[in-house]
């Protein structure tokens, strides 16, 4: 089967993460062919990079005109991916659709969703309301999730009370960043744990931004990222250390194994 995507082999150092070893990210390739990277760099890629604090990160933007979003964990046996590479393997030539994707959700060790987790209209997990140790149990923690363009982010005892319908996808994680414009009480100024982490926020206008760190920084450097730059009122953590992104127009594609769930954006098709 012939692939549509082709992805240049680089290489970017991760740090660990906070709560279970990451292999070092590198750049990796799916299929191949000259005309498919010719057709990739005539789009423009919805991800930026820049400098924030003396911290490079990548920003991504999913408007909800041009853009869905979904969750994956799994194939169709039910063997969850664990990476974006294999994932994008599986796609073949229906990875032409996607616009990036990152991980993002808590998970156990064989890649299955601790949290909430709601995949194309399936509940998959329950909220996780628990007490525990690590990130996802610092309250509050919170639930990513959407239904037909409409993207929001609610703490997870919010969510609990205020949200009856089941979305087309959700995931949950945590802790919030941002909470109705307030940086999450836990979170110190600039901490001094700094490793590659990734996070989302929305916007007034019902954008999501992702963002990951291409270097280390803290909770407090990303919060204030959310916050400050991009002005989004609720703004959740999604993974560190192993965090990963994929952006097929600029040929990046982030090698990291052991990653749970996955949050897809992909092109709206044009009738």
């Amino acid at each position: 089967m012939k692939r549509l995507l082709f992805l240049s082999l680089f290489a970017v150092p991760l740090s660990g993460c906070e709560l279970q070893g990451g292999e070092p990210v590198t750049r990796t390739e799916i299929g191949s062919g000259s005309e498919t990277r010719v057709a990739l760099r005539r789009e423009v890629s919805a991800c930026e990079v820049l400098i924030f604090e003396d911290v490079p990160l990548t920003h991504c933007v999913a408007d909800p005109v041009k853009h869905n979003i979904s969750t994956v964990l799994a194939d169709p046996n039910g063997t969850p991916y664990r990476s974006l590479k294999t994932y994008g393997e599986a796609l073949g030539k229906d990875a032409a659709v996607v616009a990036f994707a990152m991980n993002g959700g808590v998970f156990e060790n064989d890649g299955k969703t601790v949290g909430y987790y709601v995949e194309e209209g399936q509940r998959l997990e329950e909220l996780n309301l628990g007490d525990g140790t690590g990130n996802f149990y610092l309250k509050p923690n919170g639930v990513f999730f959407g239904t037909d363009g409409r993207w929001e982010i609610r703490t997870s005892t919010n969510f609990l009370y205020n949200v009856s319908d089941r979305p087309q996808f959700g995931t949950q994680s945590g802790p919030m960043l941002v909470i109705d414009g307030q940086l999450h009480p836990e979170i110190q100024d600039d901490g001094p744990s700094k490793i590659i982490r990734n996070g989302v926020g929305i916007d007034a206008e019902g954008k999501a931004h992702f963002v990951i760190s291409d270097g280390a920084l803290s909770f407090g450097q990303l919060a204030r990222y959310f916050r400050d730059e991009l002005q989004t009122p609720n703004a959740l953590y999604l993974d560190g250390g192993i965090s990963g992104l994929w952006d097929p127009v600029t040929e990046r594609l982030d090698d990291t194994n052991g990653i749970g769930p996955l949050i897809v954006v992909t092109k709206k098709v044009s009738e």
